[in-house]
């Protein structure tokens, strides 16, 4: 059952910015930690930016300075600008989102991803 949803992936040029957004269904509740993982064709997923419920943010270094994430936690929703874009940053990019699920407990929970292409 997919719980959280990303949306904002495209096509951009080099030095172009897209913003993603993900939001996560009113089942999930408490949300503590929301993070942003691209994956590459052949590559592994590891995180590139997280945020905590107090807004602690942590940042791969190759996007720091690039990229930001950020959060609403009314709307339950976690957003990654990303700037000054390259080839290289070219992945399907998945949220997640660790919270609370009634009966369940605390959960990890992922979305299904948006493709994010960065070309000329």
């Amino acid at each position: 059952q997919v719980l959280v949803v990303e949306s904002g992936g495209g096509l951009v040029q080099p030095g172009g910015s897209l913003k993603l957004s993900c939001a996560a269904f009113r089942s999930i509740f408490n949300i503590d930690v929301m993070a942003w993982y691209p994956q590459a064709p052949g590559k592994e997923r590891e995180s590139v930016a997280v945020i905590t419920r107090d807004g602690s943010t942590r940042y791969a270094g190759s996007v720091k300075g690039r990229f930001t994430i950020s959060r609403d936690n009314d709307k339950k929703t976690v957003y990654l600008q990303m700037n000054s874009l390259k080839p290289e940053d070219t992945a399907v990019y998945y949220c997640n989102v660790v919270g609370l699920r009634a009966g369940i407990g605390l959960q990890s929970n992922w979305g299904q991803g948006t493709q994010v292409t960065v070309s000329s």
